[in-house]
């Protein structure tokens, strides 16, 4: 590997690894991604630690648990105007563009934020471009963000990003120093009204009349309906689109079309990078990333969105198990797979790059060893959404729910991957299955009480920054006085 490789990561928005075809996915065209995995290390097992946006992209800039960070769904946009004016809501930890910005980096963001106000540049880069939203409502004519200074887009969002990824590289070819550029795409996405309807992409036509057999058509999730029945309540009684659209979806064909769409526009983008590293002379010098946030269920066991789309949340595989690929100078070319957590990135590319690696408490970012693909990294990956925690080994999915002082009784649930890979029988109530349920409990509380922050473990009576999802669940099982912070209240 050489001294000091350039790092460009590329994130993309709601896409879980078997959307593409280097996954298995024969029906999406995903040509320039699946030429990256071929000349580098394809993870067949990555999976995220949450499946909301923010918590997800906190954990891969920190290497912490949603439950050390205190992000633990999505910042929601509406509570703007409550955020401090410069807030950050990773700013308190060590992150890894400050990593490598202290290693003499130069660091850059070129895409969807979601981690705090995104008027003043994010800490820890030199130079952003982003979107004021964490939610795309529309992929056309949105605001951008460059370096501070406001315009409109009347393009496709996706395309604005490529577009100002590829002048960021046309700037490096002779610079002095190496860089970090991470561009999180908002694309393919998967929610509604953005994502509704036919794709307005230049892709648009060639999936016309694909048959989707990628996707199991299945009747509606219940778990689906309570979360409705929820969003219902929480909104005062009022039946509203935005929480009626996952009971129209999984069977919505030109919305699941227009995702393919979105998708084969994100491979464009990549090719058009990979180009523009070749054409400026970086290729050689750059490692290369391509993963996701966290997945996505397109009507995967009655369900169409991820994590939270559930109640309680859904904590199987379409929601967690997130595309994963590295290549560039000393990365071996092969399939890896072993269990990687999202955490995992952090200190595996600082390593790389001969930067100090992020060692707070709490932290749990391992380091891949990119050229010994078949070294094993983790026996284990656990995960969080709120109220439900789980662990994942190579046989088996222990989801395990929060109960106490007052909270819903919410059974746990456990899956063989051995003979159910699929995830569909709960075999929890087996008595055969006792001195496993009882191991990988352990495991779990174990692992959370040794990587989870006691200001920020909601299990615990902790908060969560900015907002959680379901706030009367949490002021249920700790009082009335329970409330969400903001980082000027916790430093």
């Amino acid at each position: 590997m050489i001294n000091r490789p350039n790092i460009l990561m590329i994130m993309t928005d709601n896409q879980p690894a078997n959307m593409l075809g280097c996954y298995g996915n024969d029906e999406v065209l995903t040509p320039h991604i699946d030429r990256l995995a071929a000349t580098g290390t394809r993870f067949s097992n990555a999976f995220c630690v949450n499946a909301m946006c923010s918590p997800c992209r906190a954990s891969v800039l920190t290497g912490l648990m949603p439950s050390a960070h205190g992000v633990h769904t999505w910042l929601d946009d509406g509570l703007a105007s409550e955020w401090p004016e410069d807030w950050n809501a990773i700013g308190e930890f060590a992150t890894l563009p400050g990593q490598l910005k202290s290693a003499g980096y130069s660091t850059a963001l070129i895409g969807k934020y979601h981690l705090g106000q995104p008027w003043r540049a994010p800490a820890d880069y030199d130079h952003w471009v982003t979107f004021p939203h964490g939610h795309t409502v529309s992929f056309h004519g949105n605001r951008m963000i460059e370096n501070g200074k406001e315009s409109v887009h009347e393009g496709h969002s996706v395309d604005f990003f490529a577009d100002r990824t590829v002048d960021y590289l046309g700037s490096r070819g002779n610079a002095p120093n190496p860089f970090f550029c991470f561009v999180p795409f908002n694309g393919p996405y998967g929610h509604w009204p953005a994502i509704r309807g036919e794709s307005q992409t230049r892709f648009d036509e060639i999936y016309h009349d694909l048959p989707l057999h990628s996707i199991p058509r299945e009747g509606l999730n219940r778990r689906v309906i309570e979360r409705y029945t929820q969003r219902v309540v929480e909104a005062g009684g009022t039946p509203h689109e935005r929480f009626a659209g996952p009971l129209l979806l999984p069977n919505e064909t030109m919305s699941l079309r227009n995702y393919f769409a979105q998708t084969s526009l994100i491979d464009d983008a990549v090719g058009r990078i990979m180009t523009a590293l070749d054409e400026n002379g970086l290729a050689e010098d750059t490692i290369v990333i391509y993963t996701a946030d966290h997945g996505f269920s397109l009507g995967h066991h009655g369900i169409w969105g991820h994590g939270l789309a559930a109640w309680p949340s859904s904590m199987l595989r379409p929601s967690y198990h997130v595309p994963l690929v590295m290549a560039g100078p000393g990365i071996a070319t092969a399939d890896h797979d072993g269990l990687v957590s999202q955490i995992d990135i952090p200190n595996t590319l600082l390593h790389a790059a001969g930067a100090a690696p992020i060692e707070t408490e709490r932290h749990d970012s391992r380091v891949i060893a990119l050229d010994e693909p078949g070294r094993l990294v983790r026996d284990a990956i656990c995960i969080e959404q709120e109220e439900s925690r789980a662990i994942r080994t190579a046989d088996h999915l222990y989801i395990e729910r929060f109960n106490g002082y007052g909270s819903p009784d919410l059974p746990s649930e456990l899956f063989d991957l051995t003979d159910d890979p699929e995830e569909r029988q709960d075999v929890a109530k087996k008595d055969a299955n006792s001195a496993v349920l009882a191991d990988l409990s352990f495991r779990l509380s174990d692992y959370f009480e040794r990587h989870s922050s006691p200001r920020f473990n909601l299990w615990s009576g902790g908060n969560a920054k900015s907002n959680v999802t379901n706030k009367v669940f949490w002021q249920t099982a700790w009082g009335a006085e329970w409330t969400t912070i903001t980082l000027d209240a916790i430093i």
